[in-house]
């Protein structure tokens, strides 16, 4: 049984009778076929990547998986349509926190017409595309099982500044993400942004593979981010996860390397960056002005001496 994504937080929506992915009970995440050519260049790039020796084992994993295609019936009732049969990326979790990062100061790719380019243009510049190097564009946060998730709408997604980046993303890890983003307190950014396993380890392996790798020009790609914010709440560590998606525009990289993506990357890095050490001097000061100093340890315990 086919039914729309609960977790989906950007990209076109199945609802209300228009075209969207759909997801089963088994794993599995149906993207339709988009017009224009997008689609098909999207299975083609599947199907080089799954293939291609040049690509490091290591960096598959950053990768949803591809099952090739499937025609099925469309979202919006208007018959059979081809659809990506990829990995659910979101299925093993019961109540992830999601982002969805738009990497790269550019979005439209060469061969783009010029209306395209403008609308992208247009976007990027009202975004923080330009600004940062990456924007948000989807984000849902669980807040516990009172609360429920925060989902922004589109329009308040992409009217963020700079600053509510830098709010979000600290947000992101709070234990208090519901009473607001000057509270937020990041409690839980020392053990899903840090740690070996952590957000940003697995962004500087992603980073090292950018700044060789000059196989593919990945435009207009999102980095999805999702963690269960609920087992962190219960004293589990689960490791975040990280995947690119969205490969409708990527093309051949021509022994160039990918400046576009890197600078995007290096830019979203310095801002988990800046969250997780910002916790960790938090968690120093809290120590020292606790009645019985102890040891901050990397997961974001103080332990009494």
């Amino acid at each position: 049984m086919l039914k729309v994504p609960e977790h989906q937080v950007a990209g076109h929506l199945a609802i209300d009778g228009k075209l969207g992915p759909l997801v089963d009970d088994s794993g599995r995440f149906y993207k339709p076929l988009q017009g224009d050519g997008r689609g098909n260049k999207e299975l083609a790039f599947y199907e080089s990547f799954s293939s291609d020796t040049r690509v490091p084992e290591h960096i598959r994993k950053y990768f949803p998986v591809c099952y090739g295609s499937q025609l099925l019936e469309a979202s919006n009732g208007s018959g059979l349509l081809h659809h990506l049969v990829l990995q659910d990326i979101v299925s093993s979790h019961r109540n992830p926190s999601i982002m969805d990062v738009k990497i790269g100061s550019r979005t439209w790719y060469p061969e783009a017409s010029d209306n395209y380019i403008q609308k992208c243009l247009e976007k990027d510049r009202r975004t923080t595309t330009v600004s940062l190097g990456f924007r948000i564009a989807g984000l849902q946060l669980y807040e516990g099982k009172e609360s429920g998730y925060w989902r922004p709408g589109r329009r308040e997604v992409q009217s963020f500044t700079v600053y509510n980046v830098r709010s979000i993303l600290r947000r992101f890890v709070s234990s208090n993400s519901s009473i607001g983003n000057e509270s937020s307190d990041c409690s839980f950014a020392p053990s899903i942004y840090g740690g070996s396993a952590g957000i940003l380890e697995q962004l500087l392996e992603l980073k090292a593979w950018f700044e060789d790798q000059t196989i593919y020009h990945f435009h207009s790609c999102s980095l999805l981010i999702l963690f269960d914010k609920e087992s962190v709440s219960k004293g589990s560590t689960p490791v975040p996860v990280i995947k690119l998606i969205d490969f409708a525009h990527v093309v051949e990289g021509k022994g160039v390397i990918d400046h576009n993506f890197l600078g995007g990357l290096c830019s979203l890095i310095k801002f988990v960056s800046e969250v997780l050490s910002d916790s960790k001097e938090s968690l120093i000061k809290d120590c020292v002005e606790s009645e019985k100093p102890g040891i901050c340890t990397d997961n974001g315990n103080c332990q009494q001496s």
